[in-house]
């Protein structure tokens, strides 16, 4: 299953959304503060429990010089994922978007499509507002 999140324009360098971004601590920033607990950081790995007692985690797995963050599904996670971050330099800084890839069966598909395409359009907003 793929989804991609709205594009948003972002007032700052690609870098600088990138770094941000990459931060573990800071993806906290960026979630629906109603909707997650348990959130938990170290330098390469954050995971956190949604609404429903579900764990997710992120972990890092590497980096496009100003261009993409990639992360990827932890151990505790419910199914494998992946995570791509996409910036592109525009005159006023950044235009973005979140590309989820996650190998989930049709069940699970009508269970998670809308929760998590609300779930990235949100993060994608807030991420504009850290700038």
């Amino acid at each position: 299953m793929q989804l991609i999140s709205n594009e948003v324009e972002i007032h700052a360098n690609t870098e600088q959304v990138l770094d941000f971004i990459s931060t573990p601590s800071n993806i906290e920033k960026i979630l629906p503060v109603d909707k997650i607990s348990d959130f938990k950081s170290d330098e390469s790995m954050c995971s956190f429990k949604v609404q429903g007692g579900i764990i997710i985690t992120l972990v890092q797995n590497g980096r496009e010089e100003n261009a993409k963050l990639f992360l990827k599904s932890g151990e505790k996670s419910p199914f494998p994922f992946s995570l791509t971050i996409h910036a592109e330099p525009t005159n006023n800084g950044t235009k973005g978007h979140i590309e989820f890839n996650g190998e989930v069966n049709a069940f699970l598909k009508m269970m998670v499509e809308k929760p998590l395409s609300a779930l990235f359009n949100y993060m994608s907003d807030k991420l504009k507002d850290q700038f």
